[in-house]
């Protein structure tokens, strides 16, 4: 069955390419709430799914890009094994070509790697309708230009995922978070030299004074980590990390924009005009901070450019402004957008997948 949708998946983008008619890429539909708003012809992937090989022993999966998340994971479980970069759902219905499409990684990417990282090789079809196959299932096919990571991110603006092969891990033996009470000069002080250390640090968080780490791996390594990083124990710690991965925790809850800023993790701080630290949730070392913010996108992405990051508008809030579908992603310089342009005419030359959804240039 899965041969005849793959089949139908390429004749649909095929007659697309010929009327020059724009697709609209949708798995389980759990992130279109990310990105640019684009109006186009659906083509679904839904139904493309299954797992096509697992090599427990070799750390190794392949399945189609329709595959819901969950049946991934519940199979990786049985076999005490995870994807180390503990990606969000967002949903029920989240299947893995979203995941990598939009390349989301949770808590852990910081410390084990992105959902880039772990992306072994992939078959996609390009925006002539032609099904290409990149990359394998061992790292050494993936040296010299790794092609196969440039879909990660892409948002399906270069290919139409149909089959991905991932890197898998082992389970942690034990885990333990620990909370510890302080500023958040000092929580970036503590994360900044955790860094630079070999403790098993697999996840950070700052928010309300409160600075949490979770601690993974061998048990005597964990327990040594505790001693030496002191802190209280947090009980219910598992479902703090899926809360905050989800962005279930009360943080979230909110009618303001939500912002994803990207930059050095030893930045003390972030200079927007009418906010405050309750406004801020640091992660990953605080090289990523979560800013719930109705400050116009200029102002917000011009204030982390002096800082040399970038900042993206995740999720919208109630009060949306005409002009900003145009600045959700940080601005690209020309050099920059040059190559973006190029990849895309390469792969995508008539322009019909999913364009402007990152950039209107695309």
């Amino acid at each position: 069955m899965n041969v005849d949708i793959s089949q139908q998946l390429q004749q649909q983008v095929q007659r697309a390419c010929e009327e020059k008619v724009a697709l609209r890429i949708v798995g389980g539909n759990s992130k279109a709430f990310y990105g640019c708003d684009i109006s186009a012809e659906t083509l679904s992937v839904a139904e493309h799914r299954g797992v096509l090989s697992y090599e427990p022993t070799e750390l190794v999966i392949t399945v189609r890009a329709g595959t819901p998340l969950k049946t991934i994971e519940a199979l990786l479980d049985d076999h005490g094994q995870v994807m180390p970069f503990e990606p969000p759902a967002f949903s029920g219905h989240a299947t893995i070509g979203g995941i990598i499409a939009c390349n989301f990684s949770g808590p852990r990417r910081a410390y084990a790697g992105a959902a880039r990282d772990y992306l072994l090789g992939c078959k996609i079809i390009n925006g002539k309708g032609e099904i290409l196959t990149f990359g394998g299932e061992v790292m050494k096919n993936v040296a010299g230009y790794d092609v196969s990571r440039l879909m990660a991110g892409a948002m399906g603006s270069l290919g139409v995922l149909l089959e991905v092969s991932l890197k898998v891990l082992p389970k942690a033996e034990t885990e333990s978070t620990q909370m510890i009470h302080c500023s958040s000069a000092d929580a970036i002080e503590k994360m900044h030299t955790w860094s630079q250390t070999p403790l098993p640090v697999s996840a950070t968080s700052f928010h309300d004074s409160i600075l949490r780490v979770r601690l993974s791996g061998a048990n005597k390594a964990v327990m040594a980590a505790v001693d030496q990083i002191g802190g209280d124990a947090m009980q219910n710690a598992d479902q703090y990390w899926q809360d905050l991965k989800e962005q279930r925790l009360d943080f979230f809850n909110t009618e303001k924009h939500l912002w994803r800023l990207s930059l050095a993790s030893d930045v003390e701080s972030v200079l927007v005009e009418n906010t405050d630290e309750d406004d801020f949730l640091y992660e990953w070392g605080g090289a990523l901070r979560w800013l719930k913010s109705d400050m116009p996108a200029e102002i917000i992405q011009a204030a982390v450019a002096e800082l040399d990051g970038h900042a993206s508008l995740f999720r919208r809030g109630s009060v949306f402004r005409d002009g900003e579908q145009s600045t959700i992603f940080q601005p690209l310089t020309p050099g920059l957008m040059r190559i973006h342009k190029n990849l895309k005419q390469a792969f995508d030359p008539h322009n019909i997948l999913n364009p402007g959804k990152i950039y209107s240039e695309l």
